[in-house]
């Protein structure tokens, strides 16, 4: 620190100023930081170890000045108080933000920059946006390569009817629940102010509906038509459905129920929105015990064997999982042996 302010009195000045003149939430502990910043510059440069004969690190840099250490500190103590202020630390993010700086650090001397202007430039090209950039295309190339490792791959067709399983569950949660739909004409024509209520029975064996207004959502006790899932036929959606046939009408979001029975032969419906149109032509071929093959499926599925990989390998967090299994070793030539306990 002394060094600094003595031989670069324009760049300590502007640095104290600059913190003079943020709130104090926001200033940068320079006395702290300059500890840390040594701290990281002997762990990263070695200092204090002895040589090693296997080592093949060089850094030409310290060659080139007779206080090679103290302008190195230098240079890095003006890159931390900028880290600092890119990344509107608080005291609470000096962990974080000496991360970032040592990270810096690292990938400005894998350069091996000959001399410390080279340095210099390097670290003001390395900010805290592009580290960050970094990291995440890291991560993501290491996870992308991960999920194809065959020990990932076993894992995930091992957990995938599990999860497979929860999403049928909570779609089917949701038709217990029920919606509350628009009423339509034969011709595909909303009918204004007319609603219609179905939901699913808490067993999943029978559908409750009736109509309903804008604001109610009937129980399946108050609900005065049922139709038994067994006498679901098939799943129409689109163009398919009948009340969509030859009609101008957005057929985007309908479905209908086909029936076995003479007096109804399905039951349509259009969904308010995208979400709920997934959930329920999910959650009826859950019930036929067809695939679920909506979008908001395969985004869920991804989503939570994604995560459930990731809680799963988090003891494995740091250690690198090879392709291929290692080989299982020969059986010994006998099996005569035994441990003494005595």
């Amino acid at each position: 620190m002394v060094y600094f302010a003595r031989n670069h009195p324009d760049s300590y000045t502007k640095l104290v100023l600059e913190n003079s003149c943020r709130a104090d939430e926001h200033e940068c502990p320079f006395g702290r930081a300059s500890v840390e910043l040594v701290r990281i510059l002997c762990e990263l440069l070695k200092i204090g170890e002895a040589p090693s004969e296997q080592g093949a690190t060089f850094q030409p840099l310290f060659f080139t000045h007779d206080n090679p250490f103290e302008e190195c500190f230098c240079i890095c103590i003006v890159l931390l108080n900028k880290t600092w202020k890119e990344m509107r630390a608080t005291s609470e993010d000096f962990g974080k933000v000496a991360s970032v700086v040592r990270e810096q650090i690292v990938r400005a001397l894998d350069c091996s920059p000959s001399s410390l202007e080279q340095l210099k430039t390097k670290l003001q090209t390395l900010t805290y946006s592009d580290i960050t950039q970094l990291w995440q295309l890291e991560r993501t190339s290491r996870e992308e390569w991960e999920s194809h490792a065959r020990p990932i791959v076993e894992l995930r067709e091992q957990i995938t009817p599990d999860i497979l399983n929860l999403i049928k569950q909570q779609r089917l949660a949701f038709l217990v629940d029920g919606t509350r739909f628009t009423k339509y004409s034969a011709r595909g024509q909303r009918i204004k102010d007319k609603f219609w209520y179905i939901r699913l029975s808490p067993n999943h064996k029978v559908l409750h509906y009736g109509d309903c207004d804008e604001k109610s959502a009937p129980s399946t006790e108050e609900l005065p038509s049922k139709l038994a899932v067994a006498d679901i036929r098939a799943l129409l959606v689109g163009r398919d459905c009948p009340h969509m046939r030859g009609r101008k009408a957005s057929h985007q979001l309908a479905f209908s129920l086909a029936l076995e029975s003479v007096d109804l032969q399905s039951l349509d419906c259009v969904a308010p929105d995208e979400m709920t149109f997934a959930y329920w032509t999910d959650g009826i071929n859950a019930l036929l015990g067809q695939r679920m093959s909506s979008k908001e499926t395969d985004r869920d599925l991804d989503t939570l064997l994604s995560m459930e990989i990731k809680l799963r390998l988090l003891d494995a967090e740091g250690v690198t999982i090879p392709q291929d299994p290692p080989p299982i070793p020969p059986d010994p030539p006998h099996y005569h042996f035994c441990y003494d306990l005595k």
